[in-house]
């Protein structure tokens, strides 16, 4: 029986990304490479960028990296798809920066 939880959606998602890491045998960088193409194919929102872009940068994933990604998938998800996740993700550093302003804890962390 498990506990219960006040975040039982997040610790779902946690365990999941957590299996996803132990059966997976991509190297740190193209896991979260392969993460934001997915994205930008789903049309994700800015939730779901801000709780990867973290990650992305502690793997080394730099801004020109990130846009060639964007740039690699155009051509399959197609050009509303990657507009979209261009707000979307600017969107998402947009709310860091906010947290970081008010110096509340980082929540893509």
């Amino acid at each position: 029986m498990t506990t219960a939880s006040d975040t039982p959606v997040l610790d779902t998602l946690a365990a999941m990304t957590l299996d996803s890491l132990e059966h997976c045998h991509l190297d740190a960088k193209t896991m979260m490479f392969t993460r934001i193409a997915a994205l930008a194919a789903m049309d994700a929102p800015a939730i779901s960028y801000l709780a990867n872009l973290g990650p992305a940068a502690d793997v080394g994933m730099t801004p020109e990296e990130l846009q060639d990604v964007l740039v690699a998938v155009a051509p399959i998800v197609g050009t509303a798809r990657v507009m979209a996740a261009a707000g979307h993700i600017s969107q998402a550093l947009g709310i860091v920066i906010a947290v970081a302003e008010a110096g509340m804890p980082d929540m893509g962390a």
